[in-house]
């Protein structure tokens, strides 16, 4: 089964659009339409770090590309710099937020013919979103859905410490991490940091799941509650995850030590400090946070929806999600019940 196509194959109509980022990089969109036409416009939905597309189409009943074509909205999966469906390159969110983000809005803008489109974004799809938003760069977004992390990169104590002294040790070794090395291990370097997994973490008997854990977060999982999986997304998950760049990490631990979104390459259209200087868009936001997410805190989304709504009141929204953590949120096997009509509600309203 290719990486593009449903887990369930369900009859949609499905196009892969290539489109150039604004540094030439060869990126893609995968469109998405139900057999019957869509009433509420386009919609995108953008991935975080070290996955692809189509993390958002778990193997569950109901997964979150099909509530949402229910529901009535044209839907478009961007594959930016990071998706593993691309080689691995040592990319940043400043060049996701300048290069990507902006040519897939026009790109979608072009196809469907609309002057405005909404989004959905995650994880470090949606920190490096909020800073093309932020930077005014995709005026056209009028609705933005954002799961995790925004402005503000709160981590647990644990993460902060592995990030600080962990970080430089394994730059030693790699200029990668690839929660796929519970799989196949393919160098040495690989091979130790395998053994380290396997030596601290014991949740469960998926290797790519424990690597994930030690990758992205502090928990045991970090991205998700075992509960909240059935068997067979557990299992997907293992050709889920790859490639995730030091570099990457680099720029987050200056986020994090900064407490809110800071640039690493100096490029004039985005701010050096995002907070400090203050967004230039009208976009309304709908901050969303697992409870129980231990890749990164739901503090930061509150603190997030607390500085744009000090900037225009009764406006921005923000929904902490019991019993929920990080990638659970799209993939749970309740979540057609929990989390997706909250998510597009937010979407529905004008």
């Amino acid at each position: 089964m290719s990486a593009n196509e449903s887990v369930k194959s369900p009859q949609y109509n499905e196009q892969v659009i290539p489109f150039k980022a604004g540094d030439g990089r060869d990126l893609n969109l995968i469109h998405v339409q139900g057999n019957t036409p869509p009433d509420k416009g386009p919609v995108i939905l953008v991935h975080g770090a070290g996955v692809r597309a189509n993390i958002f189409r778990a193997p569950v009943e109901v997964d979150f590309v099909d509530a949402l074509i229910a529901a009535g909205y044209d839907v478009w999966l961007e594959n930016w710099r990071a998706s593993i469906d691309f080689a691995p390159n040592l990319w940043t969110l400043d060049q996701a937020a300048l290069y990507d983000h902006p040519a897939a809005v026009k790109t979608i803008l072009a196809e469907t013919g609309t002057d405005k489109l909404k989004a959905v974004i995650h994880c470090q799809g949606s920190t490096s979103f909020t800073m093309s938003a932020m930077a005014g760069l995709i005026p056209e977004v009028t609705t933005i859905v954002s799961n995790a992390v925004s402005l503000h990169t709160d981590v647990p104590k644990w993460s902060a410490t592995k990030l600080t002294y962990l970080l430089p040790f394994v730059k030693l070794l790699t200029k990668y991490l690839n929660p796929h090395w519970g799989v196949e291990a393919p160098n040495l370097s690989a091979k130790l940091i395998t053994l380290l997994v396997n030596l601290t973490h014991h949740e469960c008997n998926n290797a790519v799941c424990k690597q994930v854990s030690f990758t992205y977060g502090s928990g045991f999982p970090a991205l998700w509650s075992h509960e909240n999986l059935n068997d067979e997304t557990h299992e997907w998950l293992k050709e889920e995850f790859a490639e995730v760049p030091l570099r990457f990490f680099e720029q987050i631990v200056r986020c994090i030590k900064h407490g809110s979104l800071v640039t690493v390459e100096g490029f004039k259209e985005l701010a050096s400090d995002f907070a400090k200087e203050g967004p230039k868009t009208d976009a309304r936001f709908a901050f969303f946070a697992g409870r129980d997410n231990l890749c990164f805190l739901p503090t930061g989304q509150e603190k997030s929806y607390e500085y744009f709504s000090a900037l225009r009141k009764n406006y921005h929204t923000l929904h902490l999600l019991p019993n929920y953590g990080h990638l659970d949120v799209f993939m749970g096997k309740n979540s057609r019940n929990d989390t997706y009509p909250l998510l597009i509600a937010e979407l529905d309203k004008k």
